[in-house]
């Protein structure tokens, strides 16, 4: 069978310092898949939509701030990962420079300015914590990785990197 993922964007926007970032506290929408936990912020590409276009979008949307600079940090295929078993496939970037006022809420939840040391200690999809580390240093090389779910929880991960 064709693999044929939802293709999305998520992003993490990082203080002008990089020592915090933006993340969103899914905690408007009780029934929310997301519900509780702290995620980066994006979503979904529309049809004819770019990776790059959508992320900006996206953020744009749910922090009302305009993304200058932003960097691929990589990909992650999510076999399983939605409430019916979908299939997702992520493209997640680091805004390394923005321009405007974060919202502190959306109709998802709180935004949330957060340093990134404590980023471990916070309610996540238990999978962030894999990738999350080659996200959060910017000298890591670009990873491209598998993450298959099954029930809400990770079963394995796997990843290679490119060296720039």
């Amino acid at each position: 069978m064709p693999y044929t993922p939802i293709l999305a964007t998520l992003g993490y926007v990082f203080s002008p310092d990089g020592g915090r970032v933006l993340m969103i506290h899914r905690n408007a929408r009780p029934e929310d898949a997301h519900y509780g936990k702290y995620n980066g912020l994006g979503g979904k590409l529309e049809p004819g939509e770019d990776v790059v276009a959508g992320l900006k979008r996206e953020i744009r949307e749910e922090a009302n701030i305009e993304c200058e600079a932003v960097r691929l940090a990589g990909t992650i295929s999510w076999p399983g990962f939605g409430k019916g078993g979908e299939d997702w496939f992520g493209f997640i970037f680091r805004v390394e420079r923005f321009s405007g006022t974060p919202l502190t809420s959306n109709p998802e939840g709180t935004l949330e300015w957060v340093d990134v040391a404590r980023v471990p200690t916070l309610p996540l999809w238990d999978g962030d914590r894999h990738f999350l580390p080659l996200v959060f240093d910017p000298a890591s090389p670009q990873f491209h990785g598998v993450m298959p779910y099954r029930n809400g929880k990770p079963l394995c991960w796997n990843y290679s990197t490119v060296v720039r």
